[in-house]
């Protein structure tokens, strides 16, 4: 293409640029030169003189002037010894206006284009005009991936449920024989990190099949049809490879709802979203072509997506149990060499609600901080170190923290482990630092439950919030003032205390009525209020009693431990981070006893 346009240049534009030397003289200034014997050149075209003179300094240049009635013009001429000839006006042809006017600036236009085009694609790593309408799928066998159910832990439902796509993969006889087929896809549903892809490439590996992996995102397009056209070619694969599996991750992207007004849609994700439900239709399921789709973001799915005979099998892959996290270390400890004696049971208790995503990066957290100290195998303190660099950050030791500042912290962190110690149904203190995190927090008090909870009654949910007005009602108690350092706590026990109110029906105000709704429940879950004004302002009425006979309760306790609020704070500013045992140690020596229902009671039964 640069051959072609460099060759139109020289010949149809370059010589155009001659016409830059030519200069118009008038008849006389041309008379008086031929005369003084300057003009070396004459030609006679049409309606004008063209000549060229003998002065080096303009030999370049073309004179033109206009051709007079002057019957002696060639006898000068004669005279002057001037060469002189006459010659047809030279006009460009039709074909080379065309050619210089349309057909240039066009291949200029087209070239140019081609190369900013190929230049763009090359950097987004987008496919190339001869791929248009390819799946760009992953094809990988069992000997690239290497994946089997034994590299998923915490997952066991949903192995087993996966379990019979694999039975069907190795023996489909033996469901053909009775007449049963297999679900044409299973639907993946959890949220982020919980192991979805690698499930899915398990059972490739289990299977012994080919594998095929596409992200929804990879199918939306620019062009309009190019995603239909690469779902085309994805199942035209799949086909051709039968039996395999076909992974589309993150599906919700061309999956979601069709806009049922039919206005404000994306044509594209329609056009794409129809074309998969019709190849799930068309493709035979006894040829063994399973589709398997990850998603967390179900409740956008468009509902022809779920029906039977499509993505009718529905596998949630949840955040892992205690049992489920301890498997989970112990799968990616093997790939670290590490101590004999590790309790990985402690640092699962640590981490409840952490998905196997975030279990990996613990060890390996805990495997980079075993390089920095110098040596070669992880111990039980670098997991335990990880997991608060996980939840708080990395320590900031060289921040520079006033005594006075240091001393409301310590109040307020020894405030909330005094009031969780002083209650029932609370989950025992595990560890108080006033360290700050990179995170932001100045100090924390890390709690563990001992054993996994699945639910949680008002009583708990309420000590909860107890929990969380500590700090702040030791602030208020020692230093009569508050400060900033309880936001978070705020936070927190207000999120509780209006779940209390609009989701569990914990309020004798409203029984078990439904206030709210959560929505995205697998990415954080957003909530929105489904109640007029009035009953709105009634919730935030309902909560705040709540919220203030938390912070009354956590008063008490504290007016009633003072000297162990004060002993306990004394002894964390000295060590600046103690373990729980420390804690308890301190706390039971000569301490108040709590009842049943979480009031105090000194050792004499004397309230």
């Amino acid at each position: 293409m640069v051959i072609l346009i460099m060759m139109l240049l020289n010949a149809l534009v370059f010589p155009e640029f001659l016409d830059q030397h030519i200069k118009e003289v008038d008849y006389g200034t041309f008379l008086k030169r031929v005369e003084d014997g300057d003009v070396s050149q004459v030609q006679i075209e049409g309606n004008r003189i063209a000549f060229l003179v003998k002065n080096e300094d303009e030999k370049n240049n073309i004179y033109v002037t206009g051709l007079m009635e002057d019957p002696d013009l060639v006898n000068r001429l004669y005279k002057a010894d001037v060469k002189f000839t006459k010659d047809i006006p030279r006009e460009k042809s039709p074909l080379q206006n065309f050619i210089i006017t349309w057909i240039l600036p066009m291949a200029l236009f087209i070239g140019i284009g081609q190369i900013l085009t190929r230049q763009m694609r090359k950097r987004m790593g987008g496919p190339s005009a001869m791929t248009f309408g390819k799946s760009n799928a992953k094809i990988y066998v069992q000997a690239k991936t290497g994946k089997t159910f034994a590299d998923v832990a915490g997952q066991d439902e949903a192995k087993e449920a996966l379990n019979e796509i694999v039975d069907f993969l190795h023996n489909p006889k033996k469901y053909a024989e009775i007449g049963a087929a297999l679900p044409k896809g299973a639907l993946l549903v959890g949220p982020p990190g919980t192991g979805k892809t690698l499930l899915a490439r398990a059972v490739a590996g289990e299977a012994n099949v080919p594998f095929f992996s596409i992200s929804g995102s990879e199918f939306v397009e620019m062009f309009v049809g190019m995603g239909a056209a690469k779902v085309r070619d994805l199942f035209k694969q799949a086909n051709e490879k039968a039996p395999c599996i076909v992974f589309i991750d993150e599906i919700d992207t061309i999956g979601k709802k069709r806009d049922s007004g039919g206005i404000g849609g994306n044509d594209e994700r329609e056009q794409t979203l129809n074309q998969l439900l019709t190849e799930m239709d068309g493709f035979d399921g006894k040829k063994g072509v399973v589709i398997l789709a990850a998603t967390n973001r179900p409740e956008t799915l468009d509902k022809a997506l779920l029906r039977p005979g499509r993505f009718d099998r529905r596998i949630p892959v949840e955040l892992p149990d205690l049992a489920g996290r301890e498997a989970i270390l112990k799968v990616h400890a093997e790939k670290i060499k590490m101590e004999s004696k590790i309790d990985f049971n402690v640092i699962a208790r640590a981490t409840a609600g952490a998905s196997g995503a975030e279990l990996a990066n613990i060890v390996n957290e805990a495997a980079l901080r075993a390089v920095r100290s110098g040596r070669s195998l992880v111990a039980q303190e670098d997991l335990e170190e990880s997991v608060e660099v996980i939840i708080a950050g990395y320590q900031r030791k060289g921040a520079v923290i006033s005594p006075k500042e240091k001393n409301i912290i310590a109040y307020h962190e020894i405030g909330h482990a005094l009031v969780a110690a002083k209650q029932t149904d609370s989950a025992p203190v595990h560890k108080i630092t006033i360290i700050p995190r990179t995170s932001g927090a100045l100090g924390y008090t890390m709690q563990v439950e001992e054993d996994e909870r699945t639910l949680m009654s008002k009583e708990q949910a309420f000590n909860k919030i107890v929990t969380f007005t500590g700090g702040r009602a030791a602030e208020e108690l020692i230093f009569n003032t508050v400060t900033s350092g309880a936001s978070n706590d705020i936070e927190q026990a207000t999120r509780i205390a209006r779940a209390m109110v609009t989701r569990f029906g914990m309020s004798e105000n409203f029984d078990m009525m439904a206030l709210e709704t959560v929505s995205n429940q697998y990415l954080g879950g957003d909530a929105s209020l489904i109640c007029s004004p009035e009953t709105a302002a009634r919730i935030d009425e309902e909560v705040l009693s709540i919220i203030k006979n938390a912070h009354e309760k956590a008063i008490r306790i504290l007016k009633e431990n003072q000297d162990k609020l004060h002993e306990l704070t004394s002894y964390l500013l000295e060590k600046e981070t103690i373990t729980g045992e420390e804690f308890m140690d301190i706390l039971s020596k000569d301490s108040n006893i709590i009842s049943k229902d979480g009031d105090i009671v000194s050792k004499d039964g004397v309230e």
